[in-house]
């Protein structure tokens, strides 16, 4: 079986059942550790369609992190065609925000750098 996205959409080609609950227990594996304040799914559409964080936060994150992501690979790609960009990892005075990219959805991990020094 499939599983349906916030706008109503199955999606059972992409995700199994099986796969989800392995997403969902990733998903809280991440979230359980320290200084975790959110986690973000946007799918190849910019679209947030799995999160823990406010609204506010998820509508800002879902738009501008993919940008950068994608940024980052045409980078990663100009320096040696042969390569592709894996993980992206960023911190701020205020935030660490760790950036898995993939080619149906971008992983965005935003922790609090101070509570896992």
């Amino acid at each position: 079986g499939g599983w349906l996205l916030r706008d109503g959409s199955a999606r059972s080609t992409l995700f199994t059942t099986a796969k989800m609950s392995e997403v969902e227990a990733t998903l809280q594996r991440i979230n359980s550790h320290k200084g975790v304040l959110g986690t973000i799914i946007v799918n190849d559409e910019g679209q947030a369609i799995r999160t823990t964080a406010e609204a506010s936060v998820t509508a800002q994150y879902a738009e501008l992190i993919p940008q950068l992501a994608s940024m980052a690979r045409s980078l990663v790609r100009d320096l040696d065609p042969q390569n592709d960009l894996q993980f992206l990892r960023m911190r701020s005075k205020m935030h660490e925000i760790m950036v898995a990219p993939d080619n149906d959805f971008t992983l965005i991990v935003i922790q609090d750098p101070t509570a896992v020094e």
